[in-house]
């Protein structure tokens, strides 16, 4: 007898709650396997399941509850900024926080023409809404990892994106190029390497490289903040999220390199320090 997708959602439930997981999740994953709206999910309750679905879903709450795999990777997107990312084990997950480094860039950026720079790209989410949302901007992307790079092109030819992609080592094919830019935004790994066994088991299934910052979480930012006079034009403005507690290193780092610019260390939503902002020159 086939089950109804109510039955099917509270099997998932508490697979979950049994194992340490977000009971939310799964009815995230029905959704996706029954491909319905919130909405349509709920007028659609009584109804049975067919068992195909069932069984695909079923082997998917056991990968995430067993095998720690990411919802995200399970059904190969995430949402960033009102937009839908594909997402896959090549790939850090974009997440909220980031959501507000793009928004203090748009804010704080001029709007005319610039040419911009996200380093450490991954998913292409950051160059990806820079460029969509500023259609006038000269966007590119950086990664040091071409399954990186593969998913962000992808991104950008789904979402109608004219991003420029280049792989290298943090700005490396910026400075061999000889291309200054306005704006430099980056989300680097902060996470030290002594704390990634303390994470998470699902976080820890992302790339490795995007999360550890070397011994202190640090490593990325003294090595951009070396590069950078290389790149930026007078006037830029640098943008970094950070871990909380690193603020302060990371503030002073960028006021060491540029004597005269304006340093800001900002508070996402929970209250933790989550952006370092460098104006170069005053407006």
């Amino acid at each position: 007898m086939s089950s109804k997708i109510y039955e099917v959602l509270q099997w998932a439930s508490s697979f979950f709650r049994a194992h340490g997981k977000e009971e939310a999740a799964a009815e995230w994953l029905l959704r996706h396997h029954l491909q319905m709206t919130r909405a349509q999910l709920f007028a659609s309750l009584r109804e049975p399941m067919d068992e195909a679905s069932k069984q695909a879903l079923m082997a998917d709450v056991k990968k995430h509850a067993l095998e720690h795999i990411p919802i995200q990777y399970l059904i190969g997107y995430e949402h960033f900024y009102g937009r839908t990312f594909i997402v896959n084990e090549h790939v850090l997950i974009p997440r909220p926080e980031t959501e507000e480094l793009v928004s203090h860039v748009l804010a704080r950026a001029r709007k005319q023409p610039l040419s911009v720079v996200d380093v450490g790209t991954g998913s292409g989410a950051i160059a990806i809404t820079l460029s969509l949302e500023r259609p006038t901007w000269c966007v590119y992307g950086i990664d040091i990892a071409a399954s990186s790079l593969e998913v962000a092109k992808e991104n950008a030819a789904q979402l109608g994106a004219n991003v420029h992609w280049f792989e290298g080592d943090l700005l490396q094919p910026m400075i061999e190029r000889g291309i200054q830019v306005d704006v430099v935004v980056s989300n680097p790994p902060y996470i030290p390497a002594c704390d990634i066994p303390t994470l998470s088991p699902v976080v820890q299934k992302e790339p490795l490289r995007a999360l550890v910052g070397g011994e202190d979480g640090l490593l990325l930012y003294r090595r951009l903040t070396e590069q950078l006079p290389q790149v930026v034009s007078e006037k830029a403005l640098i943008a970094f999220e950070i871990g909380h507690g690193q603020g302060q290193a990371v503030k002073t780092m960028l006021q060491q390199t540029f004597p005269s610019a304006h340093v800001d260390v900002l508070f996402d939503i929970n209250g933790k320090e989550r952006i370092v902002i460098a104006h170069l020159a005053s407006e």
